[in-house]
């Protein structure tokens, strides 16, 4: 009996772990703050902005057209994003993108007519290129910011901070903007910007290792180069790197949630919050069921719950656009993103664990840009369809997309689940 007791007592005391990472790690503590008050900002955005374009323009096609101008500006940024995060101060790096992003997200303030609307979309590109300067050095970073046996919780924290923060900002985003206007959620993100600045000044710990003073810095073309020539060269990380890439081929139908809760249930900015709330509350709650499953050196189990993931956003999705009800669709949008929160978690872990600091920060930004430029992709053409057909047709399909993906990524896998050790990397590139 007791070797089947010890798994369940380590279990026991990762999950202890995952909270207490926060109260006994300051600078992780910080860090943490700083993407709860950031990403609460900008739910509330993405549910003024949703429903402004809709109101303008009354076209599923534009609204699909303003999650793809969040999404290629930062996918293309990426490429800068990361090789600068391996090269220049990543905490300098962001104060300095959430000090710019505040200015700019007051900016539609000014935004009142349909002829003023390239100036969403110009602010909508400019915050996303600077997110995409962000988010590369943050993710680098917590490595650095945490020892490697609170790597796993960090990330698991990480995740579950978007996903709450998803489900709050957006619930809250749809009851304010109802009652008190689109600016109110403008306000607040340019808020939001300025605190996680504030936050992360504080931090102590240094964000990356000590680098040799006469390193050569290699140029965007070059650092991109040998992104992927890393890659080729372990299989594991590859196969990592395409996980969220294909996730964002089915992942479109996102996009439309905005249109779902307009056309089909007619819930207004209100029913956009509602879906994305949904959302977060199964982006949050996946990667916490999953946690206790998840070793650290052993990959067998960390790739098959990302297959599973994949069938379970799949199947989630091809039903959440027939239902009756709003809160019926919620539920089976949490369920897909029950799974979606799995796959984007143990993808990045695994990224973090097997890649070495010298060249993270570009791993995990050529990891950003994939999702991005396939969301965006996605998104953009169910828009354009959307125009035409069903919404519900449309959503339907994409789910059809994302499972076919899933059978073809787990079949091109299955000998890196039969290896299953993990083994150190090296920085040599």
């Amino acid at each position: 009996m007791e070797p089947r007791e010890e798994p369940a007592r380590k279990s026991g005391r990762r999950n202890r772990s995952t909270f207490a990472l926060i109260v006994r790690n300051r600078d992780f503590r910080l860090l943490f703050l700083a993407m709860v008050v950031s990403f609460a900002g900008d739910w509330f955005l993405f549910v003024a902005l949703a429903g402004l374009v809709f109101s303008l323009t009354h076209s599923p096609g534009f609204v699909a057209m303003q999650f793809a101008t969040m999404t290629v500006p930062f996918a293309l940024f990426t490429f800068v994003g990361g090789p600068l995060a391996d090269r220049l101060n990543r905490q300098a790096l962001m104060v300095t993108a959430d000090v710019l992003r505040a200015v700019l997200a007051a900016g539609f303030l000014l935004v009142n007519r349909p002829s003023e609307l390239w100036i969403v979309f110009t602010l909508t590109a400019l915050i996303a290129a600077l997110q995409a300067i962000f988010e590369p050095a943050s993710l680098a970073s917590v490595p650095n910011l945490v020892d490697r046996e609170d790597l796993a919780p960090a990330n698991v924290l990480s995740a579950a901070t978007w996903g709450t923060m998803l489900t709050v900002g957006s619930a809250l985003g749809g009851l304010v903007v109802t009652a008190f206007g689109r600016n109110t959620a403008y306000l607040a993100d340019a808020g939001s910007f300025l605190l996680s600045a504030a936050l992360i000044i504080q931090i102590r710990r240094p964000f990356s290792e000590p680098r040799e003073e006469h390193h050569e810095h290699p140029s965007l073309l070059r650092a991109t180069a040998e992104t992927v020539r890393y890659a080729r060269k372990d299989r594991r990380v590859l196969a990592l790197l395409t996980v969220k890439g294909g996730f964002g081929l089915g992942a479109g139908a996102i996009a439309l949630l905005p249109v779902l809760a307009f056309q089909v249930y007619h819930a207004g900015d209100n029913g956009t919050g509602i879906l994305l709330a949904f959302r977060g509350v199964g982006i949050v709650a996946g990667p916490f069921l999953i946690r206790p499953f998840v070793r650290d050196d052993d990959l067998r189990t960390l790739f098959w719950a990302i297959a599973g993931s994949f069938a379970v956003f799949a199947v989630s999705y091809a039903f959440v656009p027939w239902m009756p009800t709003i809160y019926l669709a919620g539920l089976l949008v949490l369920g897909g993103h029950l799974g979606g929160g799995v796959q984007w978690t143990l993808s990045s872990y695994g990224l973090q664990l097997l890649v070495p600091d010298a060249i993270r920060g570009r791993i995990l930004a050529f990891d950003q840009a994939l999702i991005e430029l396939t969301v965006a992709g996605s998104a953009t053409i169910a828009g354009a369809v959307a125009n035409f057909v069903d919404v519900r047709i449309v959503m339907l399909g994409l789910a059809g997309v994302a499972a076919t993906y899933s059978v073809i990524w787990t079949l091109a896998t299955s000998g890196i689940r039969r290896s299953g050790a993990v083994r150190p990397a090296t920085a040599a590139v």
